[in-house]
């Protein structure tokens, strides 16, 4: 288990932990939430170890076998292969490899029975590490991630730094540490990847720490949350879903205790002020300042919600076809093919996720649809009236950090619109005032997308194309995005590898694939998931494809374990049930029984019988017995759903 007491940490005037105490029990699975730099990193800086609290104590066990996402490589590893890399997870793995090596080496010469007893002790603990599952281990991981087997041997440094990222993630999921801890994984990932972390990570046994604004990975892979929130910890025993509604009900909650508490003190207040002069009032007065002094300041976290505005305008008319693509093919340097013969038709009101692995032309599909990219083969036709509006995926990153708000937008203007009207545009944004001269260096990952989209609405287009809009956006800013998407009426195109996001904007999923180019499916992200399943179980069947993913999944001992896993809790809740619903049982047995001679004294009308105090009491056990028939009832539904 890991201990937190009392444990302090700030930053120039900035206080991160206000006196934390929390406890994360062994093989919790625990989501670390909170707006961006309210100190989650900070917080798992100080569990391994590279940051010391302030004051206070953090208590791990000696032991403990750790495994932490890196965001940088160490020196030499660049040169490395791959393989070689990810496979090379544990350093005391590779110190005993090397010892066997050097071992083995010298008795080919000479024998020696001292080194034969070490040398089959080393293999034995090898064996025990995980060693010879070390390479196949990696070659799934990778491929999980992405990477090609063609890619295996390649060195470490003909990759982008998004893709030695993931070969970083591969390496660090491998090695089944006791405690892992995740920051963001999946800023590097794309959607098929983040599929397989989830699948993944969801038998993992060891404790797991994950810091993340993907709402999909919070849900499904952890039971706790930790919210990490202006100098407070607080813990949730629940996932995302859970910790969102049970934390806006402890916001009420301490609202209303605070009014109470604030009307109590000025109540106090005034009576000091009141009596303070009077002598026989001396000893209440200072019984008063003393109930003051005890109070505890009652803390009121921040409100969940967005508190950004974005208020998309209705799109004007158009016609019925927004966008044709026709026989489409792109590629950059004449030789490869990013994309290859797309036909596709894009009709007034549709919101299209576009999802793939990294590199297989999702971003070059969306500048082609935008009009930023021509096509190196095939003909784009825009329908009638349509107006594209374009994000690209590193607009936030490079904006010019001296200009101001006011001056982004103006920069985007029509001809002819007046400056008040560049205001009323940034206002349904939610800049007002003074705030539309902030300089762009100042400006949150929030902030950014709701200037993108004042820059783009300037000039309201009909055709939305988002490359990526959730990047730099915490949990409460994307929900915020998303609802604006939802409303919109216009027609939208979007890559995003936030799974949540996708799930809740799209109605219509673009696949693309190397093998089978793009597909269309005229549904949301979970029809998508289970069309896509069955698309590839009947290739397998007809012999016409690769063996798919899921049938190994289900074919795997991880996924008999997680069946065994799933029956031992099925059974676990049945028998809690069972047990509740007797207790109950039993206790409507005992009101009935009383109540069956409370309504016999009453028929007998026995001298000094308390008629009123005995209706009463029927009246209460009525009650009970109704209440607890009900719960009883909804007792009996779940175990049926159970068994």
């Amino acid at each position: 288990m890991i201990d937190f007491i009392n444990v302090k940490k700030g930053f120039a005037d900035k206080d991160i932990l206000k006196g934390a105490n929390f406890r994360i029990n062994k093989g919790e699975h625990v989501g670390v939430v909170g707006p961006n730099g309210a100190g989650k990193s900070s917080l798992f800086n100080m569990i391994i170890g590279d940051t010391e609290p302030d004051k206070g104590e953090i208590n791990l066990p000696n032991d403990i076998r750790l495994g932490y996402l890196r965001q940088q490589l160490r020196a030499g590893e660049q040169d490395e292969s791959l393989l070689e890399h990810t496979a090379d997870a544990l350093p005391e793995l590779g110190d005993v490899h090397r010892r066997i090596t050097r071992i083995e080496s010298e008795l080919a010469t000479a024998s020696n029975s001292a080194l034969l007893d070490e040398l089959g002790d080393l293999q034995t603990r090898y064996e025990r590490l995980g060693g010879y599952e070390m390479t196949a281990k990696a070659e799934a991981a990778l491929s999980g991630l992405g990477f090609k087997a063609v890619d295996f041997e390649k060195p470490l440094n003909s990759f982008s730094g998004g893709w030695q990222m993931r070969a970083l993630l591969a390496q660090t999921l491998i090695v089944d540490p006791d405690l892992l801890l995740l920051d963001e994984p999946s800023n590097y990932l794309d959607v098929p990847a983040i599929e397989w972390i989830q699948r993944h990570l969801r038998n993992f046994k060891g404790t797991l720490l994950l810091i993340s604004h993907d709402r999909y990975l919070l849900n499904s892979l952890t039971h706790v949350t930790i919210e990490v929130n202006a100098g407070l910890v607080n813990r949730y025993v629940g996932d995302y879903d859970y910790y969102v509604r049970e934390r806006e009900s402890r916001f009420h909650s301490l609202q209303a205790a605070k009014l109470n508490q604030d009307k109590r003190r000025q109540q106090l207040e005034r009576s000091i002020t009141r009596f303070r002069a009077k002598s026989t009032k001396a000893a209440q007065v200072q019984s008063w300042v003393k109930t003051i002094e005890k109070m505890e300041d009652i803390d009121i976290p921040d409100p969940l919600s967005y508190s950004g505005s974005i208020r998309v305008p209705a799109p004007p008319p158009s016609g019925a076809e927004m966008l044709r693509l026709e026989q489409v093919s792109h590629s950059y340097d004449g030789d490869r093919w990013i994309l290859k013969d797309v036909d596709l038709r894009i009709e007034r009101g549709d919101k299209i996720g576009i999802i793939g692995y990294n590199g297989m032309g999702k971003t070059t599909l969306l500048r082609i649809i935008a009009g930023e990219l021509d096509t190196t083969e095939g003909k784009r036709v825009l329908g009638h009236k349509v107006v594209v509006g374009y994000q690209a995926q590193e607009f936030a990153d490079i904006l010019p950090r001296e200009k101001r708000i006011f001056d982004i937008v103006a920069d985007a203007t029509p001809d002819g619109l007046a400056d008040k009207d560049i205001r009323s545009v940034l206002g349904s944004f939610g800049f007002q005032g003074e705030a539309v001269h902030k300089q762009c260096e100042i400006l949150s990952g929030g902030e950014k997308i709701r200037l993108a989209f004042a820059r783009i609405f300037i000039n309201p287009p009909n055709l939305l194309v988002l490359d990526e809009p959730t990047t730099h956006l915490d949990i409460s800013a994307r929900e915020g995005l998303q609802l604006a998407i939802q409303q919109y009426t216009g027609t939208i195109c979007l890559v995003s590898h936030d799974i949540e996001f996708i799930r809740n904007t799209a109605t219509t999923i673009l696949a693309i694939d190397h093998e089978i180019g793009v597909t269309k499916y005229f549904g949301d992200y979970d029809y998508y998931r289970t069309k896509a399943s069955e698309d590839k179980v009947s290739a397998h069947t007809a012999g016409t494809g690769p063996e798919p993913e899921a049938i190994v999944a289900r074919n795997s001992k991880s996924e008999h374990r997680r069946k065994q896993e799933e029956r031992r809790e099925s059974q676990r809740r049945e028998k809690e049930l069972k047990r509740k619903a007797a207790k109950l049982e039993a206790r409507i047995d005992e009101w009935d029984a009383e109540k069956g001679r409370l309504l016999k004294e009453l028929d007998d009308s026995a001298a000094g019988t308390d008629f009123a105090t005995v209706g009463v009491r029927i009246k209460e056990l009525d009650d009970f017995i109704d209440s607890a028939s009900e719960e009883w009832n909804e007792l009996a539904d779940a175990l049926e759903n159970t068994e």
